[in-house]
């Protein structure tokens, strides 16, 4: 049995948002020096989640349950990126931790650790209007997520 248009759509979404979100943050990263705190590591993991299930949607059946679980991990990502955004803005407090980027491998251990840089998760790193990389990742991701959602339940044929 074919695809239906809108079960082919939610699939291309569910496979292209968390990979162009993940492709953004790796060139936040490393093109603009950008580096994740421990927080924006856990928006990541849901995205790589969601790029292996829609992956999946195209190698094996049923593809709604695969595209649906992709849809459900991009939103725990939306989820975990509300939360991230809450916390740089002062609305609740978040994890006491932080990341620290890998030293420069000088062979002194103490440099390294000295001269290693901490990445704060209650400060954005970037923001436009207003609206950090947490706060993109949620609005991205519950938007995507539930268009995917919205999408797959259009009809039932498949």
């Amino acid at each position: 049995m074919s695809l239906s248009q809108h079960v082919r759509l939610a699939r291309v979404l569910a496979l292209a948002v968390p990979a162009l979100l993940l492709g953004g943050a790796y060139l936040s990263q490393y093109g603009f020096g950008l580096y994740p705190c421990e927080m924006c590591w856990w928006q990541r993991w849901p995205h790589f989640a969601a790029v292996a299930l829609a992956l999946m949607a195209y190698a094996i059946a049923p593809v709604r349950l695969w595209t649906g679980l992709a849809a459900l991990a991009i939103l725990i990502s939306g989820g975990i990126g509300l939360f991230h955004a809450g916390v740089e803005y002062g609305w609740w407090q978040g994890v006491t931790s932080c990341a620290v980027v890998t030293g420069g491998g000088t062979g002194n251990a103490l440099d390294d650790i000295m001269n290693t840089p901490l990445v704060r998760c209650d400060e954005p790193a970037w923001t436009l209007f207003g609206i950090s990389l947490a706060g993109f990742n949620f609005l991205i991701s519950t938007v995507a997520g539930l268009s995917i959602l919205a999408l797959l339940g259009k009809d039932r044929r498949v």
